[in-house]
């Protein structure tokens, strides 16, 4: 068998040397109908091998994850723009030697909202920290969009812990590289956001929003749709930071309306604080 695994292996890494050797040279990749179908990237970039990149977007961040024991997530979103508290502060001292009333004014804004990132950080340290003494098959990983921001602070969380933490990040016009915080063999690109969205979905045991702008949105609204309409199991759906949310949505309006039913507003729940984000995950499944 290994002999047999090896001669295929061959012949798969003589494809790859190929068209590694083309890119080695900076000779140009041209059409080429002789060139092995998957080791023609010409090929597989047609708008007719589109269904093709679906398949491979969903396997490749699937068989990794499955390879590294990941099948347990707690999956965080929020805001990319939100600082760390010392950026935070450091940029308000700046911007209060400077003098300038408009940078004063979003450097109080920065300062007000980093107190998310560490609210996530340490959400992530609770939820890592409990996974450290059990099974393997109990285990909860962290897992974000693996961007800056509340993301980071999610991967900075676990992290600290020494845990494995998971990004799916997304390639974007603004190129958004991952944070330094998801573990490498973790650090997954997609082009297709419903891919992404269907990987974050796949493992996703919780998902614990905060406040974010539209990418947040557009995973939360995607989450509660599936579960509501029974697309997808039951799970705690958390809006962390109460204010915030209330403020952004009047949900009730939907049940006065007859948009949505009352049990409906059972989906989700609100939490301020980082244990009462994790103990509500905790109740849910009875750990």
């Amino acid at each position: 068998m290994n002999q047999t695994e090896d001669l295929s292996g061959s012949r798969l890494a003589n494809a790859w040397a190929e068209l590694h050797a083309l890119s080695n040279d900076t000779t140009p990749l041209q059409a080429n109908a002789y060139r092995l179908a998957f080791a023609d990237p010409e090929f597989l970039l047609r708008r007719e091998t589109r269904g093709i990149r679906f398949q491979l977007e969903m396997l490749k961040p699937d068989i990794d994850q499955q390879e590294q024991g990941i099948e347990n997530t707690v999956v965080v979103f929020g805001s990319a723009r939100f600082p760390d508290p010392e950026q935070a502060n450091t940029a308000l001292m700046r911007a209060e030697e400077s003098g300038d009333a408009a940078a004063l004014a979003l450097a109080r804004r920065g300062a007000r909202n980093a107190r998310y990132y560490e609210q996530a950080r340490l959400f992530a340290r609770l939820v890592a920290g409990y996974s450290k003494s059990r099974p393997a098959a109990e285990q909860l990983f962290i897992c974000t969009g693996g961007g800056p921001g509340i993301m980071e602070a999610a991967n900075r969380g676990a992290h600290e812990m020494g845990a494995l933490t998971a990004g799916l990040n997304i390639a974007l016009p603004h190129e958004q590289s991952s944070n330094p915080y998801v573990s490498p063999s973790l650090s997954f690109k997609f082009h297709y956001f419903a891919l992404r969205k269907m990987h974050f979905m796949m493992r996703a045991k919780a998902l614990v929003a905060f406040p974010g702008g539209f990418g947040t949105l557009d995973e939360l609204f995607e989450v509660i749709t599936l579960v509501q309409t029974g697309k997808a199991k039951p799970v705690p759906i958390i809006l962390f930071g109460s204010d915030y949310w209330k403020r952004l949505f009047n949900f009730e309006v939907l049940v006065e309306e007859g948009a949505i039913s009352p049990d409906d507003l059972k989906l989700f729940q609100y939490v301020d604080e980082p244990q009462d984000a994790w103990d509500a995950i905790k109740t849910f499944y009875q750990l």
